[in-house]
């Protein structure tokens, strides 16, 4: 089978180590050095509030100064900055200062939001979110290109290169297309709910509508950026594998239901399928990755062990095999990333 042309390969951590919230931060950090030294091309947390199981993170400009800091060359992304529950002047100001001390690794992800009990807390209206999050990133772009702000006053520092750095994550086909209107990158879920007319569709079904929008909506000239996030899980030993995925899935039985999946999930395999998770051998999850076809319309690819969430040594070989073994078979080139981007 033709390889996919797999540009760029990164790592994604939403922080779920089962362990306390520093020692999160400690291993989720060594995690991404490990991802750098393997040649991973980008790495990326996700922004949650509240939540401890659904995410360990709500501050993620802190600590990817931290991870800046621990790093040299690996691009540091929000996969996403939930953008309707932050001051977007402070987002703008955060970012241009960290793109500083990371010398321009940073790409930013932002989205309209899921945990909608977290809008209450912020005192905000959850129906109004997309509303706020087009007004926040409105205000972003014309902060990081310099525009005058309300008031007269401009950005300091300026860093007019992060707006050709923004993804948008949308579970649709508007989204996909604002997205490409805007010229922004396109961020692609690892599984999403499946409408009651279609239980059964799979991922590609979903998503490959969304990169058609994107792609339509797209400026003409403009290069096109299609991240596809994927849970990916490899180890050397398939019984390992499917026992660690037996744990961490079982854990989402209960919701199923907002996949579309309502059959109930009792084996391991079937709960593979309705997470759209990738897990086996190196050769087993090549096979599986190959199977979606959304992917050789993307960029690049992110892997992230979610829902399996093993202990940390084996995420560490996991991102050893993913880099060694399964990217490779998938038209990925350690360090043509960064060669491009040097010689452009």
């Amino acid at each position: 089978m033709t390889a996919f042309p797999i540009k760029r390969l990164g790592f994604f951590s939403r922080l779920l180590d089962e362990t306390s919230a520093a020692e999160r931060y400690r291993l989720c950090t060594e995690q991404i050095v490990h991802a750098e030294r393997h040649g991973f091309d980008s790495a990326w947390i996700a922004q949650h509030h509240f939540h401890e199981g659904e995410g360990g993170l709500p501050a993620p400009m802190v600590f990817l100064a931290h991870v800046a800091a621990h790093t040299k060359r690996i691009r540091l992304g929000t996969g996403i900055v939930t953008l309707p529950l932050e001051l977007p002047i402070r987002v703008a100001e955060d970012a241009a200062v960290l793109d500083l001390m990371c010398e321009h690794r940073l790409e930013l992800g932002v989205g309209p939001g899921g945990n909608l009990t977290a809008f209450t807390a912020f005192g905000l209206d959850a129906a109004q979110r997309h509303a706020i999050f087009s007004r926040n990133l409105d205000v972003l772009r014309t902060a990081w290109s310099g525009g005058e702000l309300d008031g007269g006053d401009r950005l300091y520092p300026a860093s007019p290169t992060l707006v050709e750095r923004i993804w948008q994550a949308t579970f649709t086909v508007e989204g996909a297309r604002r997205a490409g209107l805007a010229g922004d990158g396109l961020m692609l879920s690892r599984t999403q709910p499946r409408t009651p007319g279609q239980p059964r569709a799979s991922l590609a079904d979903i998503q490959n509508p969304m990169i058609d929008a994107y792609l339509e909506a797209l400026p003409r000239g403009c290069e096109p950026r299609i991240l596809a996030s994927r849970s990916v899980y490899v180890a050397d030993d398939r019984a390992e594998a499917l026992r660690f995925a037996e744990t961490g899935l079982a854990r989402l039985r209960h919701r199923l239901a907002e996949t579309g999946d309502l059959s109930g999930g009792k084996l391991v395999g079937d709960l593979i399928t309705a997470f759209d998770a990738h897990v086996g051998t190196p050769e087993e999850v090549i096979a599986s990755l190959q199977t979606d076809d959304t992917l050789r319309r993307s960029t690049d690819l992110t892997v992230q062990v979610h829902s399996i969430d093993p202990p940390h040594p084996f995420i560490l070989r996991s991102i050893e095999l993913v880099a060694e073994v399964v990217a490779p078979a998938l038209g990925w080139v350690r360090g043509a990333a960064s060669s491009e981007r040097r010689v452009a």
